[in-house]
């Protein structure tokens, strides 16, 4: 049986690199983007077998680097199968807040590129071939702060499904995970503003937030065999934050306090 391929952006480090590490062991070889070379390093590191990884140094947001990083898949293992564009970027304004430029480095990275890298990807995807988006509970819900941020992402979502649609019919599956608050360096120092840990920990009814490989399983999933018939879906992996209204105990003993008390 002929080696699967995977494309991984923002594949150096976080959701990203757990990602690449399960799909390997799943016998994928890893095709690891990234802009940081010393992160990809890293990629090459943990893979451990420099036959099955290729790591490229790129900006996504680059209008040439899609058709790049597909040529140099194509060009090094013959074959893609699989796509997950997870590269992004975080601690969004509310839209008040919002300049131009935030506006649009948001929606490059979050939007336009994935957009550019699914459609240079698709002609050379073949029956059981999977695209895995890297969406966010904000694509679903409302949350404050979100700003440009859920615009990216919620666009993201609809790109998906458009594609299931579309591709489907060619047995090429397309499907977003949608991670809640994770454990990346990316988030991790927010954890210092004790507002947004609490709405976080709070609020969530499992008793921890999710880790880099919890996104990673799903995605992982979700690009193998087992996956087949789920197209067009979105999978929140926040521990039950976007579908519940929980409110941990800590809180309800709380004395409520008006807001010019305050």
């Amino acid at each position: 049986m002929d080696m699967k391929v995977a494309i991984i952006t923002g594949a150096g480090s976080g959701i990203g690199l757990a990602t690449a590490k399960l799909l390997h062991a799943d016998g994928f070889a890893i095709v690891g983007v990234g802009r940081s070379k010393d992160k990809l390093a890293t990629l090459e590191a943990e893979i451990g077998n420099p036959d099955h990884v290729l790591s490229i140094s790129a900006d996504v947001t680059d209008p040439a680097a899609p058709k790049r990083i597909v040529q140099q898949a194509l060009d090094r293992f013959g074959r893609i199968d699989a796509l997950v564009n997870n590269a992004g970027v975080g601690s969004p304004k509310p839209l008040d807040e919002t300049d131009d430029e935030t506006l649009d480095y948001f929606l490059e990275i979050m939007l336009t590129a994935p957009f550019r890298l699914c459609r240079d990807v698709i002609p050379h995807l073949g029956q059981g071939a999977s695209v895995v988006n890297v969406t966010s509970t904000f694509a679903h819900i409302g949350g404050r702060r979100g700003g440009a941020y859920s615009a990216a992402k919620g666009g993201l979502k609809s790109l998906t499904e458009h594609m299931a649609c579309e591709y489907g019919p060619r047995g090429i599956r397309s499907n977003c995970v949608a991670p809640g608050v994770t454990m990346t360096d990316m988030v991790a120092h927010r954890f210092e503003d004790e507002t947004f840990k609490r709405s976080n920990v709070e609020t969530t009814p499992y008793p921890r937030l999710a880790q880099p490989d919890d996104i990673a399983n799903v995605i992982a999933f979700l690009c193998l065999p087992g996956s087949e018939m789920i197209n067009g879906q979105s999978i929140v992996v926040d521990g039950g934050w976007t579908a519940t209204k929980y409110l941990s105990p800590r809180v309800t003993r709380t004395k409520w306090v008006e807001p010019d008390e305050q």
